[in-house]
Formats: C-alpha cells, structure tokens, sequence
C-alpha cells in the first residue's frame, strides 16, 4: 500500500457531503449573527463563501476550509476578544449540537473506511470543525469505531494548514509522517500535508474544492474517497 499506514480524513466534503449538511447550519448562523435580518444574513453568507447563484460554498472559503474562530472573526472584527469568545463559544455549540444532528454521508464512504480498516490502517478525522462535533458526527454515522482519534482545530494549537495533527497522529500512532497519507477536498488539508512531510497527499472532487484548485498540491486526485482503497492497493 505504497507504504502508507496511516490515514488522517478531512471530515465535510470527504466523509460527509459538505453543502447538504452544512447550508442550514451556515444559514441559521448567519441569522443569528444578523439578529433575524434576512438581508443582511445572505450577505453574510457571501461573505463566509456561499455562491447563491451555484447554490454552494466555494472552495477554499472562509466556511468551506475555515474555523469558527475564523467565521467569528469574519462577521464580528470589531468585537474585543472577550466578546468574541463569547461568540465563539456559542457558535461551536450551535455546530456541534447542528452539524452532527443530520449528517448527509458521502456515496462509497462507508465500505471504503471498512476495508482499510481491515487491513489495519490507522486512521483520524482531520478537521477545522470543532474536535466534539467531529466526535458526534462520526458517532451519528455509525463509524466512529473505525477511527483512533479526531482532531479538530480545538484540539492542537494551530489547526490546518498547520501541521500540528500531523504531529499529534504521529505522536498517538509511532507513526513517520511519511507513513501517512492526508486527504481532504481543499486547499488547506494539501497544505498541512505538505507541511507536515505526509507520504501521500490526495484530493478528492466530492466537496468544495475542483481539480484547478486542488491539482498544484495534490500527489493524486480522486473522484471520492471510494476510490481510495483500490488506489492504495494498487499503488498507482
């Protein structure tokens, strides 16, 4: 398997379908943050990423590859810190509660986890999501188990592109970075990958981010994460 022995996942757009689980979470945000103003919470969508006329996150956007901390900062920068930790702490509570109530997985996830799961792959959930509803979106799957950890942007000091879970992974497993393989659908997942030494960088087309954004940083792209096992095996 190309000597890969470990996998860490990018969570919305490669395990679960991003828009579909993520737009009504983002909308109630945003109306939140606009205090029940219709207007002025489309704006603020557009501003995190959102695309009214594809009706989609556009890649690499602040909603698509961001933090909380980042769409906090985004729609409130004149907040002094206190009063944007408050915001935060209310936003990750929102996800958490929100993002993990309905999770939408993506087609051939399921099978192709199990079957690198049987064959002794180590693998964690990568994310800009909160470490805690990456837990409860992996429980409400049914596929937490197949798991060793997930890492979200609360759980290391600096979270992607940094390559701070590379290490952590590293650190849990015994792992060499180049034993891992990083997969995500953006910009920022190929990043850390790149950051942190992985073995094996792969893109996958099934969320935000298209071949032009993902190719200059990618060692593979797939459709999905279906695709991965065979590609693994057959190391081409």
């Amino acid at each position: 398997m190309l000597g890969i022995k470990g996998i860490l996942f990018d969570k919305d757009g490669t395990l679960v379908d991003f828009n579909a689980t993520w737009f009504g979470v983002a909308d109630q945000l945003a109306l939140r943050a606009a205090g029940g103003d219709r207007q002025r919470a489309n704006n603020l969508l557009e501003i995190v990423g959102y695309d009214f006329d594809r009706k989609c996150f556009r890649a690499d956007s602040v909603f698509a590859a961001g933090t909380n901390a980042d769409i906090v900062a985004t729609w409130f920068p004149d907040l002094d810190l206190p009063a944007r930790q408050k915001v935060l702490d209310d936003f990750d509570a929102f996800t958490t509660s929100e993002g993990a109530a309905n999770p939408v997985e993506l087609p051939g996830v399921r099978d192709a986890l199990r079957q690198l799961h049987s064959v002794g792959m180590r693998m964690a959930v990568a994310t800009n999501d909160s470490t805690q509803g990456a837990e409860r979106t992996l429980s409400a799957l049914g596929i937490a188990q197949l798991f060793d950890a997930a890492f979200g942007y609360d759980a290391v000091a600096n979270p992607k592109p940094a390559p701070d879970t590379v290490r952590a992974f590293c650190d849990m497993t015994g792992l060499r970075p180049s034993q891992l393989a990083m997969v995500g659908d953006n910009r920022h997942d190929l990043e850390m990958a790149k950051a942190g030494g992985v073995g094996l960088a792969v893109g996958v087309l099934s969320g935000t981010g298209s071949r032009e954004t993902l190719e200059p940083l990618a060692d593979v792209i797939l459709e999905s994460i279906a695709e991965l096992p065979a590609y693994l095996a057959g190391g081409s």
